[in-house]
């Protein structure tokens, strides 16, 4: 007895000892999730430099393909400045109320080499989310191409930075009220795609059509640029999506597989779709096809299964389609790389879609299941309420910062002269092309 009760006592102490060690491990750097994010970071900066500047400065015209490509570069260094000076304390540090971070964290001033994040470092969490900022700004000089002054957009882009993207990604991701609703937004519907597609579209409408439109062609003058940066565009994606786990598990390797699979089945809709309509596929629907799927299936892409994310990339194809059409031929709005019905679409279905693939009810086609108690409904009227906001406030948000802007640079458009010469000289004295 006196050798059991020993044991006994042991085994006791030995248990009372487990908490201890579980605060400890939570507390230690993961070096395979570290070094996973590590590369997600670097993939998607990649997407923004070189595939986003790419896939846009092949669109537009070859008089303005340096200005794009100008525009995305100045944007990063910008936008990474602003990060770290205050949009990261905005966006990830305890606020009032849910709607904007505070400011214990400007110049990064609580982050040291072993300060940490979960498991990270919380230097890499705070440059994997500063890629983030970086290209959400970037998306929406597709709304503007090939007419807005350079200081203008610098301006806007700044100011939105702080009053559009950080105070969003704080509402989802950094405690904020949507994120306290329960809304499912692994990777950016709301907080990139949707607050990129909106602004684009109200930037449009503030700026007017570029000289010409509707009624003169304006193809786009490299495809081959457009198709190599798509491609950069959807390796990238790996790094926006999978890397959002922030770890090195098997929602990284979903959310890597959905998303490769809502890209391939956008990427075929669209292609299919339009050559029934118009009697040929083209390169260019089927890479914006494929970037629709892959912008549709962001938000959800931590939540479904594989069956979901290609009804959810079959879904972007069709109605994505659609939308660019409505908005030019329709609408007549010169959103002149498509970031609305594209990205902001895109975001809006996927968000939406996500409350109701994640749900367990589905069969071969449900995602990993809701919150315990959280019916479909439930959860779909979440989302519902997490892109109005978001439109609406980015909409409002956005009008306002494109006024105070046009009154700092005396106006927001170049000239018309300007514009006929084409952004790459007049605003630059540079050619894209010098041949």
């Amino acid at each position: 007895m006196p050798h059991n009760r020993l044991i006994e006592r042991v085994t006791l102490a030995l248990l009372g000892l487990l908490p201890e060690v579980v605060m400890a491990e939570e507390a230690t750097l993961n070096g395979a999730n570290t070094a996973w994010i590590l590369t997600s970071t670097a993939l998607v900066l990649f997407m923004a430099l070189p595939g986003l500047a790419l896939f846009y400065g092949g669109l537009v015209r070859s008089k303005n393909v340096l200005s794009v490509l100008m525009q995305c570069f100045a944007i990063a260094g910008v936008a990474s400045i602003l990060w770290l000076l205050v949009g990261y304390s905005i966006a990830f540090t305890d606020g009032n109320g849910g709607w904007i971070g505070g400011f214990s964290n400007v110049l990064f001033a609580n982050i040291q080499e072993d300060t940490l994040s979960g498991d990270l470092p919380e230097s890499l969490f705070a440059t994997f989310q500063m890629t983030f900022a970086i290209i959400t700004p970037a998306l929406i000089v597709g709304g503007f191409a090939e007419r807005m002054k350079f200081s203008a957009v610098l301006l806007f882009s700044a100011f939105w930075l702080l009053v559009v993207y950080a105070p969003v990604t704080h509402w989802v991701w950094g405690g904020g009220w949507l994120g306290e609703m329960g809304l499912l937004d692994f990777a950016g519907g709301t907080v990139v795609h949707v607050t990129a597609g909106v602004a684009a579209l109200v930037a449009a409408l503030v700026l007017g059509p570029r000289k010409g439109f509707p009624g003169t062609a304006m193809p786009p003058h490299n495809m081959t640029m457009t198709v190599t940066g798509a491609g950069m565009l959807w390796v990238g994606w790996f790094g926006f999506n999978g890397g959002s786990a922030l770890a090195a598990n098997g929602d990284a390797a979903m959310a890597i597989l959905v998303t490769h699979i809502s890209a391939s089945a956008g990427a075929v809709t669209w292609m299919v779709y339009e050559w029934k309509k118009f009697g040929m596929p083209t390169a260019l629907g089927t890479v914006t096809g494929m970037v629709a799927g892959l912008g549709t299936i962001t938000p959800a892409s931590g939540f479904v299964g594989p069956g979901g994310a290609l009804v959810i990339g079959v879904v972007a194809g069709v109605v994505c389609f659609n939308m660019v059409l409505l908005v030019k031929r329709v609408w007549k709005i010169d959103d002149s790389l498509d970031v609305f019905p594209v990205h902001g679409v895109g975001g809006i279905i996927g968000t939406l879609m996500a409350g109701v693939f994640a749900s367990d009810q589905l069969g071969i086609f449900s995602g990993q299941g809701l919150a315990e108690g959280v019916t479909m409904a439930d959860q779909v009227w979440v989302q519902f309420i997490g892109v109005v906001a978001t439109a609406v406030y980015t909409a409002l948000a956005t009008w306002l910062i494109l006024k105070v802007v046009a009154m700092m640079t005396d106006g927001l458009r170049v000239t018309l002269d300007e514009e006929t010469e084409g952004l790459d000289i007049a605003s630059h004295e540079e050619r894209g092309y010098d041949l």
